[in-house]
């Protein structure tokens, strides 16, 4: 049985969930509306896949919300997209600190203007003392991206002596990562039917279970985000062992 808006499932529940917000284009074609209008429409989604992962009891959120390869789609559409990313953060930070919500926004902010940046370090310093779910925004983020800011940074800790590369290994890595300090993703949900994490978390997703719906993200909500986790729950995560050994 599906799980119910209300319904919280019981079992195992992903401590991390990330999402590949896929198929607003899709959405607003159908309707023969411009494709900004599917990205204000999976606004309320957005609204409502937090309020369900609170509920649920998950404890990080990650969203992708702008990939590094999304500037090559047509500028009406990115300049869309950034008017509306300025109009969230007017809109909803306040009520993400009402609710205990910390916001990161992870990504290479410089190509952003100056006034957006100056939007995401606001919202952050005022949910940074907030202890409830923590949101992470990927906006102009990519995974290979991430991994190379890595390597800069752990290469520019051994030129300055503070990094023996002798001493490096994936824990310490890891910690150079935008993710640093937070769980892995246990379930990484993709809607809009495609099957692939296009440069997403591909450090961080080593042993993520991966769920696809066929729903476009304007579509989806509590309930889809319910089913998402009834299927993690049901499967059993081995992490190189084999079946006995865990179940042992």
């Amino acid at each position: 049985m599906s799980a119910s808006v209300n319904q919280v499932i019981t079992g195992t529940v992903p401590r991390h969930v990330a999402i590949i917000m896929d198929g607003n284009n899709r959405w607003a074609k159908q309707r023969h509306l411009p494709g900004v209008a599917g990205h204000k429409a999976g606004v309320s989604s957005v609204r409502q896949t937090i309020e369900g992962c609170v509920e649920q009891g998950v404890e990080v959120l990650t969203l992708f919300a702008f990939s590094s390869e999304n500037w090559k789609r047509p500028e009406g559409e990115v300049r869309g997209l950034m008017d509306l990313f300025m109009l969230s953060l007017d809109r909803e930070v306040k009520k993400l600190h009402r609710h205990g919500i910390r916001l990161n926004i992870i990504g290479d902010r410089q190509r952003f203007s100056a006034r957006l940046q100056q939007k995401m370090a606001a919202a952050e310093a005022l949910t940074a003392g907030n202890e409830g779910l923590v949101l992470n925004i990927a906006a102009n983020y990519g995974g290979r991206w991430d991994i190379v800011q890595a390597a800069r940074q752990v290469a520019q800790s051994c030129l300055e002596g503070e990094l023996q590369l002798s001493d490096l290994d994936e824990s310490m890595f890891d910690g150079f990562t935008t993710l640093a300090g937070l769980p892995e993703p246990d379930l990484c949900i993709r809607t809009g039917g495609e099957q692939r994490i296009s440069n997403f978390l591909i450090w961080q997703m080593a042993y993520t279970e991966l769920y696809f719906c066929d729903c476009y993200w304007p579509d989806f909500g509590k309930v889809e985000l319910g089913k998402a986790i009834e299927s993690f729950a049901s499967r059993q995560r081995r992490f190189g062992k084999t079946s006995d050994q865990v179940g042992a």
